[in-house]
């Protein structure tokens, strides 16, 4: 009898320290299979300092094969789980798909964006749970700077300057955080004519910021935000959004070119695809983590409604500090299942939370000791070198040079609007424009919306290139160099979507889902243990309105490039 066969699905925080602990334990016993779309281990809870220029985005990866070297890594992104056959089938980044058979599977695939049926927001707002969007954002943010640099008209001047970010949970506070002293900064040496600041909004309807926090760290972090000048809005949130702004449920309106979209997340629409028991989306687990009637499958981190023994009737929220520890739970229980040690029951001590605020300023209550000020900056710092898997010297370098020298405010053009749309199963991949011949067929049951090639249904390469000079008429996008020919603008693939019967990766998740941005995956569990709080940004649903057909035409756009194959359709 060979090897057992171990498969892990995801590599965010539950599957990386799933891989790392049965790497440990197996010495080479077992295969130990790690399928991700990438080759690297996101550290979400530095992201907010990527879009804000403090760290370099490599800083935030950690390379699979060099932390993992007992794993086999497969690049590609998995579309269907059979597990009466014990297979999962996936598509690799080139297109090719594949198969790997398991005898012991373990699914930590995280989650995505949560949407809600706010009309306008799928075509111009922006989520924040991958590099990606990251890297957009900070060059959205500069370019706007820039053009209202150079406007002459006083209004636009002023859209252009101002920032809606909703969701004030762990995602969004720390966002506005940022990117208020990133914009200060770069106004500082250049100031934009007619005395025009840059003015950051903050919405959500909790009533108040980090409601899922203790009301003495949510003081503290609202007082730093206002006292910095973000307009912070509790019991507001979007009713509507437009190229020429946002109209909020106040009834005010807001002009502005950017909104970033921070309200929550949802689990993974893979896992409503396995045909098995979920809980608000997430797959049923018992407290060793193993899926009923499945004794071969495990399922941890976002993708798992994992019972909270401590609070009988209730599951662990959907944040980093649980998924890290129901990784080393599952590895642990996967070993046992095949002979070595015995099975574990998750339990969860909580260590505390913190919240970068930007500068010297956080929130944090370690061990629930409640800081505020450079004393809970050091702590949140020192709590992300110790909890990274590796580049903590180059961060702590990062940190250092960021103190002493100007941040660097130059636009990448590395990733466009239209490649980061909201409303993706995918975050973590940016779109690409072309891709290799027969992709299409390659992509089986269909991407969501685009063909193999990456490329929106009905368009293309040159509708994209002019939506996206358009684009930059409206302060969107950077006009693009047209490729020459024989030069190929891009590989890769649209996520596989709505499919065949048998079940493949859907676009829409479940509706009940209403965790937060700081998912066990996302840039939330910013701390030890930032909770989910079913309140962070969730907007009150608009009412439905009737549907309207797109126009042929190139959109126009504040921020991203309007896509007729995006649907505006939410978790509801």
């Amino acid at each position: 009898m060979g090897r057992p066969r171990i498969v892990i699905v995801g590599a965010g925080f539950a599957g990386y320290h799933a891989a790392r602990t049965l790497c440990r334990m197996s010495r080479g016993k077992a295969e130990v299979t790690l399928l991700n779309p990438t080759d690297y281990f996101l550290y979400l809870p530095l992201l907010p300092q990527v879009a804000a220029g403090i760290l370099e985005p490599r800083r935030v990866t950690v390379s699979l094969t060099g932390t993992l070297p007992g794993a086999r890594l497969v690049l590609g992104e998995a579309d269907h789980v059979d597990m009466d056959a014990r297979t999962v089938r996936y598509t690799g980044p080139e297109g090719a798909g594949g198969t790997l058979e398991y005898d012991r599977l373990v699914l930590a695939v995280g989650s995505v964006n949560k949407l809600l049926p706010v009309p306008g927001v799928a075509e111009h707002a922006h989520g924040f749970r991958g590099l990606p969007e990251a890297l957009y954002l900070r060059d959205h943010v500069t370019r706007q700077l820039e053009l209202a640099s150079a406007d002459e008209d006083p209004d636009s001047r002023a859209a252009r300057s101002t920032f809606v970010v909703v969701g004030a949970g762990y995602t969004g506070t720390e966002v506005a955080a940022h990117g208020k002293m990133y914009t200060d900064a770069q106004t500082r040496r250049r100031p934009l004519p007619g005395g025009v600041r840059p003015r950051w909004l903050l919405l959500d309807v909790a009533p108040r910021v980090l409601p899922e926090l203790d009301e003495r760290l949510s003081r503290t972090a609202d007082r730093v935000l206002r006292a910095r000048g973000v307009d912070v809005r509790m019991g507001t949130s979007v009713r509507e959004a437009t190229h020429e702004g946002v109209l909020l449920t106040d009834g005010a309106f807001v002009p502005t070119r950017t909104l970033v979209w921070c309200v929550g997340v949802r689990p993974d629409p893979l896992v409503e695809s396995t045909g098995q028991p979920l809980e608000r989306g997430r797959l049923v687990v018992d407290p060793c983590l193993q899926v009923p009637g499945r004794p071969e499958v495990f399922a941890c981190g976002d993708a798992a409604a994992v019972p909270d023994l401590d609070n009988p009737g209730e599951y662990t929220p959907m944040t980093a500090q649980h998924a890290w520890r129901q990784g080393r739970t599952a590895a642990v229980n996967v070993a046992a299942s095949l002979g070595v040690r015995a099975r574990q029951v998750y339990r969860h001590r909580d260590l505390g939370f913190v919240v970068d605020l930007g500068g010297a300023q956080a929130a944090a209550d370690p061990l629930g000791v409640p800081l505020s000020g450079p004393l809970a900056g050091a702590v949140t710092r020192g709590y992300h070198l110790a909890a990274m898997p590796g580049n903590r010297v180059r961060v702590a370098a990062d940190w250092l040079l960021g103190a002493v020298l100007p941040r660097q405010a130059v636009q990448l053009g590395l990733v466009r609007s239209w490649s980061v749309p909201l409303d993706t199963a995918s975050p973590e991949l940016a779109r690409v424009a072309g891709g290799p011949e027969g992709a299409d067929a390659a992509a089986g049951a269909g991407g969501r919306g685009t063909g193999g090639s990456g490329v929106p249904e009905g368009e293309t390469i040159t509708d994209i290139i002019d939506n996206t000079e358009k684009a930059q008429l409206a302060g969107a996008e950077p006009a693009p160099r047209r490729p020459g020919p024989g030069t190929e603008a891009g590989a890769g693939r649209g996520r596989a979507g709505p499919s065949s019967p048998a079940g493949g990766r859907r676009s829409g998740g479940p509706p009940e889902a209403a965790g937060n941005g700081p998912g066990g995956n996302g840039p939330g569990g910013n701390g030890p243990g930032g909770p989910s709080g079913a309140g962070d940004g969730a907007v009150r649903p608009a009412r439905p309105q009737p549907a309207e057909p797109h126009p042929t035409g190139p959109h126009p756009a504040p921020g991203p490039v309007k896509r007729d194959d995006i649907p505006t359709e939410g978790d509801t």
